[in-house]
């Protein structure tokens, strides 16, 4: 079996993951900050945002000693993981199960959080070496059929990511994830020039909505 890496604190303390998609990663910086003060500390770009490579390093600078993890997502071959792991990625995502980017995190070190939706691709996912597995796309199956996945796999983190908003963060928390990972919900439009004080009420919000869950 491969090492396999706990699942970090900007992941487990917080339990949100928040997905950045923008026109460009010049729009990135502002949301990093704010989302790194106020609690949200995994923070994900994403390959499909131009310009993602060139902003890992600054990013990474900017949010240095505040607790948050900069990892990159949409994740879908091993040249790119090997590039954005030389970048100083803190955590990988993927869209989907590949065996050889889940392998390529797992040889540097770094948390891998594979996509999966049937149980034959979480198993994969988890057999690989991942640190938890992403369900996505959750919204299609909901809540419950997470909690069906725990039935055989009690072992395997689960995080839901995709198409679901912060009222329903204490649902997918109650059937068993271990975080949920948001995008547009979150996010909103401040990286369109959007309000970035509601986005910080709606970090403070995502990060209560998990904590009350837990309790």
């Amino acid at each position: 079996m491969p090492t396999r890496l706990d699942l970090p604190p900007a992941v487990r303390e917080s339990g949100v993951v928040a997905v950045l998609r923008a026109t460009d990663a010049d729009r990135y910086a502002p949301v990093v900050d704010v989302l790194a003060e106020n609690g949200v500390h995994a923070i994900e770009l994403t390959m499909s945002t131009p310009g993602t490579l060139d902003a890992v390093a600054a990013l990474r600078g900017r949010i240095a000693g505040s607790g948050a993890a900069l990892g990159v997502g949409t994740v879908t071959d091993p040249e790119t993981a090997g590039k954005v792991i030389d970048l100083g990625a803190e955590f990988i995502v993927t869209p989907t199960m590949s065996p050889e980017v889940v392998r390529i995190a797992v040889d540097a070190g770094i948390p891998v959080y594979p996509g999966a939706l049937t149980p034959t691709e979480v198993l994969a996912g988890w057999q690989a070496g991942a640190t938890a597995v992403k369900l996505f796309p959750a919204s299609t199956v909901g809540p419950s059929y997470l909690g069906h996945l725990h039935g055989p796999f009690p072992q395997i983190p689960l995080l839901p990511s995709g198409g679901f908003g912060l009222p329903e963060i204490g649902k997918w928390i109650g059937a068993g994830a271990v975080a949920v990972s948001m995008g547009s919900s979150l996010i909103g439009d401040a990286l369109r020039g959007g309000s970035l004080a509601d986005l910080a009420r709606r970090c403070r919000d995502a990060v209560d909505a998990v904590r009350r869950a837990r309790s």
